[in-house]
């Protein structure tokens, strides 16, 4: 309700006085600093205009286009923002007129119309959905570009203004544009809440949804419906050229923040609105500059810094879990390497020599002493005068990686029949995997077993909660009770 308001605050402010510019630039002369001051008084009633056009816009672009995405259904917009192209020159040939009225019309006619084409191109022949969507972009753009150039050629024709749904001219958007542009975005927004798990389950699984007996083409239609309705209020902004853009570029930069669909509409919207915002502020800033494309570059800045720096799938967070799990497997290995030679020595001392770290791990001395000191800093061992020892949480670390390897390679050789000398390579893998929960089934599909299948005592609970070497018990009793 709270953003309600502020866009019914908003259309108020627009409805107070006549546009005055055809680009919002050429109000004033050019100052950055002075011209920043004024955008954001909100003084001009062309800056109102296009401020709250391009948000309005954002937003009901970014709510349709976010369902656009998760359909993997991208090219739709391209190509039914393409598909209204002939309707608007239609609704201007209706009355000679730039009515909103007419135009709206025929533009929203003509994207439905080529949303059913791409249907039945698909219904009736072997083509996949990608050439449909070729053939109506191509087909339905040409068709518009030829009526638009009769247009030019009639008597006053060139004064029509059509050129700005090209292009898009956000500074030129008037109260009835905004007006146009609410009513979409309330419609939008109305439909989305009344029928969101229809949309998100006809998005995701349109075979249970049908299976259901849910009219699954009857929501589809709606939705292409709500699309041409977005795409026809935006062209007066960001023109056909564009328009997908504000389609795709929001919703892609949400998909990387968030797996929930409730979450990336919300974000998609709101990147939508602030692409919008930024587009209508360096516009205002920049010398005459076009609204339209700032649009998108200011939503194509968004997608980039939700691709380096999302939580779960930005770049720069990939690369630091994939440091942050070399780095963890690398101590882990180093920890069993200083458990296999306190094994080889049958554990008669608590500390063991650098050197022959070194050797178990095929490491130079200076690699090696790099590692221990990476284990002392994770509190996991100390070091002194060449030997290192484990602390109470290294030894139970080391412990479980080599209780892993141990129960993986007996697993493999029971369950597989692998032999035991083909087992090792995947054990070395899986062992830092493995959670507590899947050990613990191992452990007990394997009848908590002492011996891996080269002899060697597994590490059991009870070993990890004594601190000490494991020792030949009976069937492990220990294990069981605790299991």
């Amino acid at each position: 309700m709270r953003r309600l308001g502020w866009f019914v605050a908003l259309l108020v402010l627009t409805t107070a006085a006549p546009v005055e510019a055809a680009r919002i630039g050429e109000m004033a002369d050019w100052n950055f600093g002075s011209q920043a001051a004024r955008f954001f008084s909100l003084q001009d009633p062309s800056v109102r205009y296009a401020l709250g056009g391009s948000m309005l816009l954002g937003l009901c672009c970014g709510l349709m286009g976010a369902f656009l995405v998760v359909r993997k259904l991208a090219l739709m917009g391209d190509a039914l923002s393409h598909a209204v192209l002939p309707g608007v020159a239609l609704g201007f040939l209706w009355g000679m007129t730039k009515n909103p009225a007419a135009i709206f019309a025929g533009a929203v006619g003509a994207g439905l119309l080529g949303a059913v084409v791409v249907q039945w191109i698909r219904a009736t022949t072997k083509h996949r959905e990608d050439a449909a969507l070729g053939f109506v972009l191509s087909s339905f753009f040409g068709v518009g570009i030829v009526l638009f150039t009769m247009i030019q050629n009639l008597p006053g024709g060139a004064k029509s203004g059509l050129d700005g749904f090209m292009f898009g001219q956000a500074a030129a958007l008037g109260p009835e544009d905004v007006w146009l542009l609410a009513g979409v975005t309330v419609l939008a927004l109305g439909a989305v809440g009344l029928f969101y798990k229809e949309y998100v389950l006809t998005s995701f699984d349109e075979g249970f949804a049908r299976s259901l007996g849910w009219p699954v083409k009857l929501y589809h239609y709606s939705l292409m419906l709500l699309l041409a309705f977005a795409i026809v209020s935006a062209l007066q902004a960001v023109g056909v050229v564009l328009v997908s853009a504000m389609l795709v570029i929001p919703a892609a930069a949400a998909f990387l923040l968030t797996d929930r669909m409730g979450a990336m509409l919300a974000w998609s919207a709101g990147f939508g609105m602030l692409a919008g915002a930024a587009g209508a502020f360096f516009s205002f800033t920049g010398r005459s500059l076009p609204t339209g494309p700032f649009m998108v570059l200011a939503a194509a800045a968004l997608f980039v810094l939700a691709l380096l720096f999302a939580p779960k799938h930005g770049m720069v967070g990939r690369l630091w879990r994939r440091r942050s799990r070399a780095a963890r497997i690398r101590r882990e290995n180093t920890l069993k390497a200083i458990y296999h030679v306190m094994e080889d020595g049958g554990f008669r001392e608590e500390v063991v020599a650098v050197g022959n770290v070194a050797a178990r791990r095929r490491e130079t001395a200076v690699g090696a002493r790099r590692e221990v000191a990476e284990l002392q800093r994770a509190g996991l061992a100390t070091e002194e005068g060449g030997r290192v020892a484990f602390t109470p949480e290294g030894w139970q670390r080391a412990c479980e990686i080599v209780r892993n390897h141990r129960l993986w390679e007996l697993y493999l050789t029971n369950a597989a029949q692998l032999a035991p000398d083909h087992v090792h390579d995947d054990a070395e893998v899986i062992e830092h995997m493995l959670g507590d929960e899947t050990v613990r089934r191992l452990e007990r599909r394997l009848n908590y077993a002492r011996r891996d299948p080269h002899g060697k005592l597994i590490p059991g609970l009870a070993d990890l909660a004594a601190g000490a070497p494991p020792s030949e018990r009976a069937a492990g009793f220990a294990e069981k009770g605790a299991a």
